[in-house]
């Protein structure tokens, strides 16, 4: 039986506090000096999947986070409305089917309180940590996961106190 090839369309979720301080994670491939952190990211399961379905399914993959519609109304999920394309690194190509070089990323931010448990897919993450943004972007690998957690002050007042 074929593993079905990924589809180049992933979001990127940066969970932040009001505070501003950002959850990174650490990729379970990497040690050391060497070591991935990150936000959320993961690839749609379906072409139809929405992108806010993929984040919702996502965070709670990886996070244990819940931030569906029916979560706590002081846990905000939000569509920044911004995408990068961007080269697929060429060790994970093999993933993706024949030709595919690039990939679609949809940018959302997570708010949600100070203190939320994190509970970790031992299979992708090893470790995560809460740091005040600026730090939290330079300690990614990804040059477009760093950027996005720089926009996170300008996102952020943007954030409803509550959900709508």
């Amino acid at each position: 039986m074929s593993t079905p090839y990924k589809i180049p369309q992933s979001v990127l979720v940066v969970i932040h506090t009001p505070a501003l301080e950002v959850l990174l994670i650490r990729r379970t491939e990497g040690v050391g000096d060497a070591a991935f952190w990150q936000s959320v990211t993961g690839s749609k399961d379906a072409l139809d999947e929405t992108w806010a379905q993929t984040a919702v399914r996502e965070v709670a993959e990886e996070t244990g986070i819940d931030c569906g519609p029916a979560s706590r109304p002081d846990v905000v999920l939000q569509d920044w409305h911004l995408e990068n394309v961007y080269a697929i690194y060429p060790r994970w190509r093999h993933r993706y089917a024949p030709g595919v070089t690039h990939n679609t990323e949809r940018l959302f931010g997570l708010q949600v309180p100070a203190g939320t448990p994190v509970t970790l897919n031992p299979r992708e993450h090893t470790h995560y940590r809460w740091l005040p943004y600026r730090e939290a972007a330079e300690q990614c690998f990804s040059p477009s996961n760093a950027e996005a957690i720089l926009q996170l002050a300008r996102f952020a007042a943007a954030v409803p106190l509550e959900r709508t």
